[in-house]
């Protein structure tokens, strides 16, 4: 495929999506291959799986600052393991939404960037079906394939656009933050909700009035007769 032919982002699962289970596992089976199954680094835990659809939040390095993350784990070291990673992940979404740090997704060049890097293995490796480019961090769902573990599919979309990014912002060091959220989708009306929570977060940021109106954003294609967008040429 040429640079210049024009295709259509995946946007639908391959599967039909049920009211009770969405994926085609239970997460307590053992994972093939590359796939880690459950896993963390220290963290929050992780779900490596094929065939699922994962709900993922990856950020800019400056976007929550170090001594942040360390005095919310302090203050959620004695609830429960799942307590504290749900309240983890909100006051990382609040925190994030509030517009910390340089916000370097902001300008065009940078967020077109971080787009077409989504594009460029949407097929191969994942299906893409939903995203939003925020000033400064990045929400993707996506259908993960047998033999690419979501770990390398994130570490491929961070690893080429932050030697770009930074090329283009003129800087050097750290761009992405190394850790990133995930969460698997259970059902049809959890990825509803996911979807409808992705493409609207510009309008809860304050950034636009209209969901299609974030030019960075799955939900101007879900409007009829939307345009395909050029191929990745990475």
């Amino acid at each position: 495929m040429t640079s210049q032919e024009k295709r259509q982002p995946s946007l639908t699962p391959s599967f039909p999506l049920s009211a009770k289970q969405t994926c085609r596992v239970i997460a307590n089976v053992e994972s093939p291959g590359l796939h880690h199954g459950w896993y963390s680094r220290g963290y929050l835990p992780h779900w490596d799986h094929p065939g699922m659809i994962q709900f993922v939040n990856f950020r800019l390095g400056d976007s929550v600052p170090a001594g942040v993350l360390e005095k919310w784990k302090t203050e959620l070291a004695l609830q429960s393991d799942g307590q504290h990673a749900v309240e983890l992940r909100r006051r990382i979404e609040e925190y994030l939404d509030a517009g910390h740090g340089g916000c370097w997704l902001r300008q065009p060049d940078i967020a077109s960037l971080i787009e077409r890097a989504l594009f460029h293995f949407d097929g191969p490796r994942y299906r893409l079906l939903a995203w939003c480019i925020m000033p400064n961090h990045v929400h993707t769902l996506i259908e993960t394939r047998e033999g690419f573990p979501l770990a390398e599919v994130l570490h491929s979309w961070k690893s080429f656009t932050s030697h770009k990014a930074n090329r283009l912002l003129q800087r050097n060091g750290e761009f992405w933050q190394r850790e990133y959220l995930d969460r698997y989708v259970r059902n049809a009306e959890h990825y509803a909700k996911v979807v409808a929570y992705i493409e609207e977060n510009p309008v809860k940021s304050g950034l636009v009035t209209r969901k299609t109106d974030w030019p960075w954003s799955s939900a101007r294609f879900r409007i009829p007769g939307s345009a395909a967008v050029p191929a990745a040429s990475l």
